[in-house]
Order: C-alpha cells, then sequence, then structure tokens
C-alpha cells in the first residue's frame, strides 16, 4: 500500500501526507488538490475512497471503430482535446486486431466508474446487449457522433447527409452528368439510408424514373478494397460520376475507374465524403464533402458535460451542414458519353 500511495502522490504532484488525508476523507485539503489527487486514482486503477464512490470519475471513453479511417482519428484528436480543456481524462477504445472489442472496453470503463462515453461512429448497441444494458441501468451519460443506427433514445451529434449528398449531385449534375452512381454502406447503416434518400429524391425531383437510377447504386462495407469491386460494378452499368459515402470508398472508386481502364476525372468523375487529412494531395486531389469535426466535437462534449453535470439533454440528433470542396477528381463528363 505504502508504494500505491507513493505512486499516486507523484502522478498528482502531491506529497504523500496530502495524498493520505485525501484517502482517508480529510476536509482540510483544498478541492483542486483532491480532484487531482482522485483523477491520478481513475488513472492508476485503483478505488476512490468510500466517500468519493457515488461520484463519476473524470475518465471519459471515446469509442470509435476503428483508426485506420483518417475521419476517426481526427474525431477523436478534436474530442479528446475539448475534453483536456474541462480537467477530463480522455480514454480511446477502438476495435483491435487480437479481438478486442467495444464489449471488452465497456466492462473496463464500467469497472472505472466512468464519468461518460462518446460514441463516434458506432453506437452503445454495438457494445453488446448485455454492456449496453448496464450503461443504461448505471445512467452512464452518452453522447453520439455519427451513430451507425437509429438511438432514437440518445444525443446523437450527425453530419448533414442529406445535403450532403445534395450538393455533390447539384455539383456534377451541373457539369452534365446525368448518370451519376451513389456508393455508400451496408444496408441498415443510417448515414447510408439518409444519403441514399436524398439520392432518391433528387431524382424524382427532375422527374426520372427509379429504373434509371437505382442500378447506380451500391452497397460496400467502409473499406478502400470494397470500394474497388462496388464501383466497377457501377461504372459497367453506365455510370460517368460516383458520389460515394467515404473517402476511403472514393479512393477505392477511383482504383476501380482506373481497373476499368478509365480516367479520373476525364472520363469518371468521384466525390468523396469525410475531407480526411490528404485529400487534398491525393491523385487527383479529392473532391469531398467535408465534416465540421471541430464544431461537431464541440456540440459533443458540451452536450456530455451537460449530462455530467446533471441538466437533462433531451434525446434527438443535432445535424452539421458540410461543405462542398472541390478539388480534381470531378470535371465535365468526358468521352464515355
Amino acid at each position: 500500500m505504502k508504494k500505491r500511495l507513493i505512486e499516486v502522490a507523484e502522478f498528482a504532484g502531491v506529497s504523500e501526507v496530502t495524498a493520505r488525508r485525501v484517502l482517508s476523507g480529510n476536509p482540510v485539503v483544498a478541492p483542486a488538490t483532491r480532484e487531482r489527487v482522485l483523477r491520478a486514482l481513475d488513472v492508476l486503477g485503483l478505488p476512490r475512497p468510500a466517500a468519493e464512490e457515488k461520484g463519476r470519475s473524470p475518465l471519459i471513453g471515446v469509442v470509435v471503430p476503428d483508426l485506420r479511417n483518417p475521419v476517426f482519428p481526427a474525431f477523436a484528436e478534436a474530442v479528446a482535446g475539448r475534453l483536456n480543456k474541462r480537467g477530463l481524462v480522455p480514454v480511446l477504445c477502438t476495435r483491435t486486431s487480437d479481438g478486442v472489442s467495444e464489449a471488452n472496453y465497456i466492462e473496463m470503463l464500467l469497472a472505472q466508474n466512468i464519468g461518460g462515453i462518446i460514441f463516434i461512429g458506432s453506437s452503445y448497441a454495438d457494445a453488446g446487449a448485455e454492456q449496453g444494458a448496464a450503461l443504461k441501468a448505471r445512467e452512464v451519460p452518452l453522447v453520439l457522433v455519427n451513430p451507425a443506427d437509429e438511438n432514437v433514445d440518445a444525443v446523437r451529434i450527425s453530419a448533414d447527409d442529406a445535403d450532403a449528398v445534395k450538393q455533390s449531385l447539384t455539383h456534377l449534375s451541373g457539369m452534365g452528368h446525368d448518370r451519376i452512381g451513389l456508393l455508400v454502406g451496408p444496408v441498415g447503416h443510417v448515414p447510408s439510408a439518409r444519403k441514399l434518400a436524398a439520392y432518391a429524391a433528387f431524382w424524382k425531383d427532375r422527374q426520372v424514373p427509379s429504373e434509371d437510377w437505382m442500378p447506380l447504386v451500391g452497397h460496400a462495407l467502409f473499406s478502400m478494397e470494397a470500394g474497388v469491386a462496388t464501383a466497377g460494378g457501377l461504372l459497367r452499368n453506365g455510370a460517368t460520376a460516383i458520389v460515394c459515402g467515404s473517402d476511403e470508398m472514393a479512393l477505392g472508386a477511383i482504383r476501380g475507374a482506373r481497373r476499368e481502364g478509365l480516367d479520373v476525372p476525364g472520363d469518371v468523375s468521384v466525390v468523396g465524403f469525410d475531407d480526411s487529412p490528404f485529400m487534398g494531395a491525393v491523385d487527383p486531389p479529392l473532391t469531398t464533402c467535408r465534416q465540421p469535426v471541430t464544431r461537431m466535437a464541440d456540440a459533443a462534449v458540451e452536450a456530455l458535460a451537460m449530462r455530467m453535470q446533471g441538466h437533462r439533454v433531451e434525446p434527438g440528433v443535432t445535424l452539421f451542414q458540410t461543405q462542398l470542396i472541390v478539388r480534381n477528381s470531378t470535371g465535365r463528363p468526358g468521352r464515355r458519353l
């Protein structure tokens, strides 16, 4: 125990005497100093004093599906910075190749009396039925950023997928494209469903029959490889442009076009979604809809902080408009027409 006391004191930047006073519940310790010691206990995985057990830890889970898609690290970095400014400690949780899942992380977070969780690109449903039930039973404050499913009872911060598709289609049709494909995520993925609904509405407004545009819709996993395969089918169905559900998919679509012997943008135009880092440096630089990552992170952390302070935040979705960033992957229809 002596060794643990020394570790806590060193981490908190206080003397052993002060650390012992906090652990014993001595009221003479200043609140800010007490909080540093309690935070040290949380980080080192040690239980808080009995008098503190009812309070929540300042540890905040930041859960992302993976770190390969560049937009997830961008969101995680933005959220973590804003949590730090509030004196909260972000804990990054992501699936790993050796089988560590959201469920494993949720169990560990619950054991630390976690202060709250921000899910990015997933939801507490992905944590598993047992862990999701535990989060609800413990009333852990949650905020979902771009959740993959409905979660109607949760606070949600999302990009306006429908408006992003409308911007992309308006841009491409304005350049003369009328055979525009849509490449989005799996059926049932909520952001993809919103994009598909906007795509269908766009053509309906122009009185284009569904049998003309339905062959130009492709569903795939969010990966470059899936983008290659699915985009190839859309191109063979006559698409001269493709609007994609992510930048990773868009890069796959460009590779798929080249495998078909086509040039981008000479023969095929491609639009991504996210404006992930380095999309201006790929070949060709990618036209894409930029998510307002910093503003969405601000909203997510603010909502979580309010819930942690006991304020009621009504469940529902807050949509943030994207911005179409036009680069060199789009152009007028080429020789394929």
